[in-house]
């Protein structure tokens, strides 16, 4: 499909009765996505921001976009009443009947409205909608404020077969062709998303441990700019770090033909990957301003993680015990800031961990993923931070692969014990460093500022893990008991 096939198909929408028709429909819907920010707060209405049509409903299968805003109940901490909640991107596709294959995508019925008699389905699963999605970015089309870009440098071929990842995840991803792979965000704020800015930043900096973007999707509302997808390369062949460290530990954990344990098969990529996390953040340093934080910075920062703690030992009574150990990590780092020791902050990753990394067949680890932490504000995503709270993130995460025991089918559980006791401290060292081979400065040489991250971060585990994977919780309080005593 041309551009101008494009503009030639799509005509306003019926905004309102399109949305009152939708309403019942998603509310039953939305809430069961893995993506869905709200869960356990029941959605009372939406409010619609914006919706085009990428292909008319009056065909045989349409393609709606939308922006949608679902409202939700204030929480007990933000007092009584109902605001507008998040903001979500829907690709919904529309036919008078769902074929059988499509059945898992189902929204439902229509029954009044200009959709009337029209069953509704995530788009994402039919391959006709991906493709248009394609082509719109391949065309560099404009469909009402949806504004689809591309490097014009990096070819987009047409018939490239598209398949949605199924795998949950907080956006949705479409591969096409085992060539590119389309992140579509799913909870849609205003403002440069990292997750565009900064490999693009790191492609104009020549650093390849990053896909550079080849497209991209936004939507321009007013003065307000939604990045809503990014196209890159698809790494064919890669497997993340999560599932590599998972697979090395259950051949170490075997004993050998001497009775052994097998080698530290692992050793080697967790030092490879600290070169890769240091090549990535040298190249940002370069391209974007770093600043200094001193003490009033610093004193920030400190209070944010005393805060932290605080509200995870009322919500979590296990951490309790151990909450007046945690807190002499954070005293620490104030005292050493109250003596006038300063830290450089730049733009980092901001979630970096084993799951946000490739490792493709050549043996070349790629980052991937620069959203950060959805759950923060777009502005504290983006603002400069010490490189040690990505390294952190990282330490952590050798920490629960250790602990993880793979299943039947290639998922993880919680284990009591991990399978090769020193596997984590081992690729710790490792990756520390390889990180110090790029960087000229071992991350262990600040180990104020190191354990009072990681202390956060394990905190921050905690709480994730007891309200929502219970089984998991042993996990960070492992950590927890041993940062509390660390001196």
């Amino acid at each position: 499909m041309s551009e101008a096939a494009i503009h030639s198909v799509t005509a306003p929408v019926a905004r309102p009765e399109l949305l009152a028709s939708l309403d019942p429909l998603l509310r039953e819907w939305l809430p069961r996505q893995r993506w869905f920010a709200g869960k356990g707060r029941p959605v009372t209405g939406f409010s619609l921001v914006t919706a085009n049509e990428l292909l008319p409903s009056t065909a045989q299968l349409g393609l709606l976009h939308l922006l949608v805003r679902a409202h939700q109940p204030l929480t007990p901490a933000q007092g009584s009443g109902t605001q507008p909640g998040d903001c979500y991107q829907l690709l919904i596709g529309v036919r008078e009947a769902l074929p059988p294959h499509l059945a898992p995508a189902l929204i439902g019925h229509v029954e009044e409205g200009p959709l009337a008699g029209h069953t509704v389905y995530e788009a994402l699963h039919d391959p006709r909608p991906a493709d248009v999605l394609l082509e719109a970015l391949r065309t560099r089309a404009r469909v009402g404020e949806l504004r689809f870009e591309r490097d014009r440098r990096q070819e987009i071929r047409g018939d490239l077969i598209p398949r949605l990842i199924t795998a949950e995840q907080s956006n949705s991803s479409l591969v096409f062709g085992d060539t590119f792979i389309l992140k579509l965000l799913r909870r849609i704020v205003p403002g440069v998303n990292p997750d565009l800015e900064l490999p693009l930043t790191l492609a104009r900096e020549g650093c390849p441990r990053v896909p550079a973007p080849t497209a991209w999707m936004a939507a321009d509302l007013g003065e307000e700019t939604y990045v809503l997808g990014v196209l890159q390369p698809y790494v064919q062949g890669a497997v993340d770090g999560w599932e590599l460290a998972l697979s090395e530990l259950a051949k170490e954990s075997e004993p050998a033909e001497d009775g052994c344990r097998g080698g530290e098969g692992f050793t080697g990529e967790a030092r490879a990957l600290g070169r890769a996390t240091a090549e990535v953040h040298t190249a940002l340093a370069r391209a974007l301003p770093t600043v200094t934080l001193g003490h009033v910075q610093m004193e920030r920062l400190v209070g944010g993680m005393t805060e932290r703690l605080a509200a995870a030992a009322q919500a979590v009574p296990a951490l309790r015990p151990y909450a007046a150990g945690l807190r002499t990590a954070f005293a620490a780092l104030a005292d050493l800031a109250s003596e006038g020791q300063t830290w450089t902050a730049q733009r980092i990753h901001g979630d970096l961990h084993l799951g946000q990394c490739l490792r493709a067949p050549s043996g070349e680890w790629s980052l991937i993923d620069f959203e950060g932490e959805p759950s923060k504000p777009l502005a504290e995503r983006r603002m400069p931070q010490p490189p040690l709270r990505d390294i952190a993130g990282m330490l952590r995460s050798f920490d629960y692969a250790a602990h993880a025991v793979p299943g039947a089918l290639g998922s993880a559980r919680a284990g009591a014990v991990p399978p090769v006791p020193d596997w984590a401290d081992i690729c710790r060292a490792a990756y520390c460093a390889g990180y110090a081979e790029v960087a000229g400065r071992d991350p262990r040489a600040d180990p104020v500022l190191l354990r009072a991250y990681e202390t956060d971060k394990a905190i921050y585990e905690v709480l994730y893990e007891a309200r929502h994977r219970p089984d998991w919780l042993p996990v960070p309080m492992a950590a927890i008991r041993r940062l509390a005593a660390s001196p």
